[in-house]
């Protein structure tokens, strides 16, 4: 007899083969069922703690997922599925987990036939071709530029979120933002640049009703000297620095041996000198407002304030950068290099406000700002923070139809288009192909279904009578009313998807449960080099089994 020869580690665990597929899918059907509620507008609300002691309180998939702490590795990869969404369009993060897990979900079968991995994928991604042609198909232009559309669009989108009661509102503040920051590329392109431009401006108190776009920035700082300068300047001239005003202190460290004790009044002397000269550098531009990112000195504020000029100092980069995007004033990094051209002549009213027990400096009406603030305020920071991650969804939504002015039909009726129009083809197609392909058209009706459970409705039959509807990719438009559970016409709710979001969602889903399902060798316990006495690492984690990880709702016939 051999003896058995070792070749990994005794410390290392190998699960290979069936075991790791039904791991990994168990694993992302229980990532699925923790959001699956979330979808729609009769979505319940999440609340975790998060690892400060904060909680978070959301329906947004992506801000749920990512405080969850996950042990499982195809978890966690189900995790990043929901970022990469956000980051790349902003919506859907809730539909591409649900929909991924459903891919997973139909193709356990298949693998306990012993069916190959590959021959799955080779399905799976066939059907991804064809439901985005299919998507093509059914989208339909519309005028970037035509607000009604937009706001359309822009409401269905979050009447899924918490804010929905106030979805006008929110909405209108969405288009606003994104249209006043969208810079022309030239060929009919619209680039928009959310984050670095559009500010968003938390304040509890007052009302959600206060909130609005200014036509320019604010931000959460007071001018210098508040008894000497003015806090109100009508159509302010306006310079940017990006250097510190005060006395420069040599860059290693400097010993100067004084002989005389004249000298030194001598050295003190050449201190004021430079920034009087600095100040009055300035000043021959006759600016009404001095901002800079860097320090300001006691006495560069007393040259500034005898001037008349309001000065404002260590404002964060990002703000200095909008404010020279709303006002036209171009950034200075030497004030001996200032010309007339930097000044920013752009913004039609400089004034410091107080709300709450905070002063706020706003430079508002603006000619034609590439920049802005949305200021929100709400009763408390756990609504101001929903609110502003509903915001966020929003206004990418805003920008999707700026770039890519198409639409679908929401209320899951691009689903039902895609999977009738899936099986149909499913038949034309040779080989064992044909039942991954059929399974994934399948799957596309979780997002319906989901809606569906949502709002209470008698599943089955609603989701009988919508194939009905959908059985040949006829009646593109009717889908669930998220609502009432109703099957209605989409055209008439005005319940839109953006086109680039839904395509994204598609590819996202069907590629990461691509990535799943080749996964067959799970090799755990690597260990990193530990320090010593941070004793073993914990057991294996548990995977919550499909029984507790939701508990279907029985609803009534």
């Amino acid at each position: 007899m051999h003896s058995p020869v070792l070749v990994l580690k005794d410390s290392l665990k190998r699960e290979s083969g069936t075991k790791v597929h039904h791991a990994n899918i168990q694993a992302s059907k229980a990532v699925a069922d923790i959001i699956r509620t979330t979808l729609g507008p009769r979505s319940m609300l999440k609340m975790l703690l998060d690892a400060s002691g904060g909680i978070v309180v959301t329906n947004d998939g992506n801000a749920i997922l990512r405080e969850l702490d996950v042990a499982h590795p195809a978890a966690k990869s189900m995790i990043e599925l929901s970022r990469t969404q956000d980051e790349e369009v902003g919506d859907g993060t809730t539909s591409v987990i649900v929909l991924a897990g459903e891919m997973l979900h139909v193709a356990e079968e298949f693998i306990d036939k012993n069916y190959h991995p590959t021959v799955i994928c080779r399905a799976y991604n066939k059907a991804l071709e064809d439901a985005v042609a299919v998507l093509d198909t059914i989208a339909m232009p519309i005028d970037a530029n035509d607000r009604a559309t937009a706001l359309g669009l822009v409401k269905s989108c979050i009447g899924t979120k918490f804010t929905s009661q106030f979805g006008d509102l929110l909405a209108d503040l969405a288009i606003d933002a994104t249209t006043t920051v969208g810079v022309d590329l030239g060929q009919g392109l619209r680039e928009v640049d959310i984050k670095k431009y559009i500010k968003v401006e938390k304040v509890p108190g007052g009302q959600l009703e206060d909130s609005r776009v200014l036509k320019g920035v604010m931000f959460n700082k007071d001018v210098v000297a508040p008894g000497k300068m003015r806090r109100k300047i009508v159509n302010p001239r306006i310079i940017l620095l990006d250097s510190p005003l005060e006395y420069k202190k040599g860059e290693n460290q400097t010993n100067a041996e004084l002989v005389k004790e004249e000298d030194w009044g001598v050295m003190l002397k050449i201190e004021e000198d430079y920034i009087e000269n600095l100040c009055m550098q300035i000043v021959k531009f006759k600016p009404d407002l001095v901002i800079t990112e860097k320090g300001l000195s006691d006495l560069a504020c007393h040259y500034l304030s005898k001037a008349g000029v309001s000065a404002i100092r260590r404002l964060r980069k990002t703000d200095n950068n909008r404010i020279a995007k709303a006002c036209g004033a171009v950034i200075v990094n030497r004030p001996d290099e200032l010309q007339e051209s930097d000044v920013g002549t752009g913004a039609g009213l400089f004034e410091v406000k107080k709300i709450g027990d905070e002063f706020f400096a706003f430079i508002v009406d603006c000619k034609d700002p590439k920049a802005c603030t949305v200021l929100l305020r709400g009763a408390s920071k756990d609504l101001l923070n929903e609110v502003e991650r509903n915001l966020q969804d929003a206004m990418s939504v805003a920008r999707n139809i700026i770039k890519n002015p198409k639409l679908v039909p929401g209320g899951g009726a691009t689903e039902l288009t895609v999977s009738a129009t899936l099986k149909q083809k499913s038949s034309s197609i040779e080989g064992i192909e044909k039942w991954p392909y059929e399974a994934a058209a399948i799957a596309f009706e979780a997002i319906p279904r989901t809606l569906a459970q949502n709002c209470g409705v008698n599943v089955i039959r609603t989701m009988t009578a919508l194939q009905g509807k959908h059985a040949n990719g006829e009646n593109a438009w009717i889908g669930i009313d998220g609502n009432t559970g109703a099957i209605s016409d989409m055209k008439e709710g005005k319940i839109w998807d953006a086109y680039n979001v839904k395509a994204q969602t598609f590819k996202t889903a069907i590629e990461a449960a691509c990535m799943l399902l080749r996964i067959d060798d799970i090799v755990s316990g690597i260990k990193k080099k530990q320090a010593p006495g941070s004793g073993q690492a914990p057991s294996k984690p548990q995977i919550e089994t499909e029984a507790d990880a939701d508990s279907e709702q029985i609803l009534p016939d």
